[in-house]
């Protein structure tokens, strides 16, 4: 089991995110948003940042215009997630291209990634400081995205990795299609009723940055969930729903 964090609640502007405190001491300012703090209603109430989801789009600009300020930007990198494998270089806001994860050296640009039960990660190189953001759900983690992710950073082992806000194994029921990819990794599965599994997304993303050569020290998890969409939006809690972000950015010195 990857080593728990408690996230540091900080009130930036209207919102209040969540700080990965370990980045900081890292050079890198992370943090997760949840879903308050926004103009978004209904479903979406009210920090909703992902524009594919039937949320009002003017709503959703002026919520990441709030988290992008919170950033310490004028407007975040974000891409259009596809669940596949593909790790990105972030060029300038705005770009729309298709991908699950972002990488930069900068120190000008945000990078955030859009989640609702999936796997937030972000990898920090600590020589470097160079990082990275990814969305981890069981396709992309199938598919192979943390090696891809990884692959960026010249030594593995000099890489930290933060596993953020996620649905939990006992909230996560899987079929037997999704839980075949997963039979090699120990303690990921859990049997539930009839040919069910319970699935832990962020279990097997650790399990396999150390086969990629990350070090056990540097592998954290936030000791929170999405469960029940209450704090994070959940998609197994409700649908329609919005979407969170983690975000991330070099801090400038």
């Amino acid at each position: 089991m990857p080593q728990r964090r408690s996230l540091t609640p900080e009130v930036r502007g209207t919102l209040s995110v969540h700080v990965i405190s370990d980045a900081a001491r890292l050079g890198v300012d992370a943090f997760v948003t949840d879903r308050f703090g926004g103009v978004s209603e209904g479903p979406y109430e009210s920090l909703n940042l992902g524009d594919h989801v039937g949320d009002d789009l003017d709503r959703v600009r002026e919520n990441r215009h709030r988290v992008a300020v919170a950033a310490g930007v004028d407007e975040l990198v974000i891409v259009r997630q596809v669940h596949g494998r593909d790790v990105l270089d972030a060029s300038s806001p705005g770009a729309v291209c298709e991908g699950d994860g972002l990488f930069t050296s900068s120190d000008e640009l945000a990078l955030a990634i859009l989640v609702a039960d999936c796997v937030p990660v972000l990898l920090v190189d600590e020589e470097t400081k160079s990082f990275a953001v990814v969305h981890a759900g069981w396709r992309g983690l199938h598919a192979g995205i943390l090696s891809r992710a990884v692959a960026r950073f010249a030594h593995p082992s000099s890489v930290f990795a933060f596993l953020g806000p996620a649905i939990s194994r006992e909230r996560y029921q899987v079929g037997p299609e999704v839980a075949m990819n997963f039979r090699d990794v120990p303690d990921a599965l859990l049997n539930d009723a009839g040919d069910r599994s319970l699935l832990d997304l962020r279990l097997v993303g650790a399990h396999q940055l150390r086969q990629l050569g990350l070090r056990d020290a540097n592998i954290l998890s936030s000791d929170q969930s999405t469960d029940g969409g209450g704090l994070f939006f959940s998609d197994r809690a409700a649908r329609p729903c919005g979407r969170f972000a983690l975000v991330a950015r070099r801090v400038v010195a």
